[in-house]
Parts: C-alpha cells; structure tokens; sequence
C-alpha cells in the first residue's frame, strides 16, 4: 500500500491550492490516528513523486503542519508526527480542545470534586467575597492513556449549575451555563514536580514540571476560573506567537 492509499489523495477538480490540499490530507490522518505519533512522514522528495507536486509544495504544506504543532523536524533523521504535545497561550483553549485538536483523546481521573467556601487566596484571585461559595475540581488530565497534567480549578458557584456539571471539559461546561471565559491571564513557570505529583504523573520525583496558572474573565469582567495545572516537562511544550507590534 503507498502512503497516499493510507492518508488519502488530492481531489484533481480542488480549487483550493495544492500545498493546502495536501495540509488538509496529512492534518486528517494524524486527528484520525491514520498516521499514529512518532510516525515517520515520507521524505519530501518521495512525497512530492507520490502526489506529483513540486518539492516547494511539499515543504509549504509541511511547514504549516509543524507551526501547528502536528509534525516535528529532526535535522538529520526526518519529519515526524509530534508525540509531544504543544500548547499556544495565542488563543485561549481548554485542555481537551488542545488535544482533540491534535488528535489526541482527552480524559480524566478524577481525584475530588468539592463545594465549599472560597479561601482568601482563592477570593483574591477570582475577586469573591468573604464566605462566597466555589467548587473544586482536581484531577489528572490524560491524553490517549499518558498521564499530562495534574489540574486544581476553582470556579465560583454561580458560574455551574452543580458539581456534576463538569465531565471531561470544565470550558464546555461553562460554555453550557453561559459562563465561559472570553479572555485569561496566565503564568508559567518551571518547577520540579513533588514525589507525589511525580507518581500522579508517571515521572521521577523531582523531574522538570511546569507550572501554568490561569485566571479567566467574563465578558464583564469578573473572573470565572482559578487554576493551576502541573505538567510534565518531558511531554508538553509551550508556543507563543509574538510580534514586534510594527
């Protein structure tokens, strides 16, 4: 079988250009898991034969899938689908959505789910008052089955209906009950992950970890969701698109 009977052909009668059509084929069969992670992608020589392009076509497409994070290049061994997983702080996105996206299956186990009267750290960061009530969520967030990141959200009570509210994405949750964050200000910073938080994720005790924490807003203003979630160094990149503002 050639590796365009396994992902799939350009349409011949496609307006859209041939660099996107070929984007289009090779983004399909990694969301699809056609073509698994750490799957190596065909030389651009080889590819460029197999669906009669030129080589320039080629390298477009594939650049455009390596800036979304699909495909990786390793100087002197090839391209290659990522296994690790890249999160952009360019847009705002849940967890699930930045694996779905990816063609990853997102799923979680849970550790506690609770209701409960907001600390003063918490009614600082999320601008409660004194005795205002939340609900806390903590789990291990998995993508397929390798453990990613340990999450601790905290979301005022009004923002959910009840508890039981949250299944895999706490965002379409809140995005079900109106109260969905438009925008979020966010910190990371590089830590090394406790024993515990190190046999939650599969790793050694004191491996680099990093620490993202996220407070989202409303359209009006108010803060919607207090989070600090502990990734696993070894498996999770972040990406910032930055301009000069020119």
């Amino acid at each position: 079988m050639s590796f365009s009977d396994l992902v799939g052909r350009l349409e011949a009668d496609d307006a859209l250009p041939l660099y996107l059509q070929l984007q289009r084929v090779l983004r399909s069969a990694i969301q699809g898991r056609v073509l698994q992670h750490d799957a190596a992608i065909p030389a651009e020589r080889d590819l460029a034969e197999e669906y009669a392009v030129s080589r320039i076509t080629v390298r477009k497409a594939l650049s455009g899938l390596v800036d979304e994070g699909l495909l990786s290049r390793h100087r002197g061994a090839g391209t290659f689908v990522t296994s690790r997983v890249e999160k952009s702080f360019s847009r705002l996105s849940s967890f699930s959505e930045d694996m779905v996206s990816r063609g990853r299956r997102p799923h979680s186990v849970w550790i506690n789910r609770s209701l409960g009267a907001v600390t003063p750290e918490e009614a600082l960061s999320l601008g409660l008052s004194p005795g205002a009530a939340v609900y806390r969520f903590h789990r291990i967030r998995y993508a397929d089955d390798a453990p990613m990141a340990l999450e601790y959200a905290t979301i005022p009570a009004y923002c959910l209906p009840s508890i039981e509210a949250v299944g895999d994405s706490l965002y379409e949750a809140l995005a079900q009950s109106g109260y969905r964050p438009v925008r979020a200000l966010q910190r990371l910073r590089a830590i090394a992950l406790t024993k515990a938080q190190a046999d939650s994720l599969g790793v050694a005790a004191r491996d680099a970890g990093l620490l993202i924490e996220r407070r989202g807003f409303l359209p009006d203003g108010r803060a919607a969701e207090f989070s600090q979630s502990y990734y696993r160094g070894d498996a999770y990149d972040v990406v910032a698109e930055l301009s000069s503002g020119q």
